[in-house]
């Protein structure tokens, strides 16, 4: 009887262990009946597109994607990604000489202060993550307001060498795309290779634990924010970038597509579990849905319906997934 439970719950864990595999099958299927119905959908010039628009949501999943491994959510994203690309675009304004990396390094700081802010919040006051979060989206949303005069930045007001950090290429590869792969492959390093990568995930599994273990759970959660506050910083001054304008507005409600892009990508929202590669693959399923839906003449309201089907089946799966992992493990240790 028990070893009928182990091995059903075994399934649970095998799928688990190739939930990317299966992504990515999921991904080719998809792509392959988009084209079916639109040949324009796996042209070169198309996919450029889809990439280069899915680089700054791929960005903020990987912040996002420690902020839920540690049992957070971080719902300021786009409010600070708004204030950030609006300071850089006035400074640029009214500086035009200014080099573009200072830009850059100068949303990248207001998005460190404002997650930093948010990391004392919650690390030292105590507050949940959704409370705190929530009450930062309507200040930052507010300080960019008040930074503008409730006025928008437009691209003529921007010089041609900021509008190049997104719209530029290196090695005939879109500016945007290079950024995203470096954040990747140093945040895949930082958090499979680094104690305090692990450190992370340990705070995520179990806090009671972690703290037992001498890990300072107070750090992790400020430096978790931080980072987060970091990236969005930098997705601000490119999105900004790329779309030649900064608005108060800018981004309001994309902390929710970028939750579904960790959701997709098997982030477990109870916090403890994630993994790089299937955040990427969730990105890049959020890109081709944007992208594809459009192409085939899919209903604006049945784009909507469609996408959140596909992320509540995922939080099914992850959830399933992982009540099947946890109840193998108790199995295996009571034989």
């Amino acid at each position: 009887m028990a070893e009928n439970k182990v091995e059903k719950n075994s399934i649970s864990a095998n799928i688990a262990r190739f939930r990317e595999v299966g992504l990515l099958g999921f991904i080719i299927l998809l792509s392959i009946v988009v084209q079916m119905r639109n040949s324009s959908f796996l042209t070169l010039e198309n996919l450029n597109d889809m990439i280069t628009n899915t680089a700054i949501l791929s960005i903020l999943a990987v912040g996002m994607m420690l902020v839920i491994i540690t049992r957070g959510i971080d719902l300021s994203i786009g409010a600070t990604l708004a204030l950030a690309g609006m300071i850089s675009a006035l400074t640029v304004g009214s500086f035009p000489a200014l080099n573009p990396i200072w830009a850059i390094l100068l949303g990248v700081l207001v998005g460190i202060v404002s997650g930093g802010i948010i990391g004392l919040i919650i690390s030292k006051g105590g507050v949940l993550p959704i409370i705190a979060t929530l009450g930062m989206m309507y200040i930052f949303r507010g300080l960019t307001f008040m930074v503008s005069g409730g006025k928008w930045v437009s691209a003529h007001q921007m010089p041609a060498s900021f509008k190049e950090i997104a719209t530029g290429s290196f090695l005939g590869i879109n500016n945007l795309i290079v950024i995203a792969i470096m954040i990747y492959l140093i945040f895949y390093y930082f958090i499979n290779h680094t104690r305090i990568g692990r450190q992370i995930y340990a705070v995520g599994s179990n806090p009671e634990s972690a703290i037992i273990r001498g890990i300072n759970h107070d750090r992790i959660i400020f430096l978790v924010y931080t980072l987060m506050g970091g990236l969005s910083g930098l997705a601000g001054v490119l999105w900004v970038s790329k779309f030649a304008s900064a608005q108060g507005d800018t981004a309001s409600g994309y902390e929710l597509t970028v939750i579904a892009a960790c959701v997709l990508g098997g982030v477990n929202i109870a916090g403890g579990s994630g993994k790089i590669s299937g955040l990427l693959l969730g990105s890049v399923l959020i890109g081709i849905l944007n992208n594809a839906l459009p192409l085939i003449n899919v209903s604006p309201f049945w784009q909507s319906w469609i996408q959140g089907s596909i992320i509540l089946i995922a939080v099914v799966l992850n959830a399933l997934v992982k009540r099947g992992v946890d109840l193998n493990a108790l199995m295996r240790r009571q034989i």
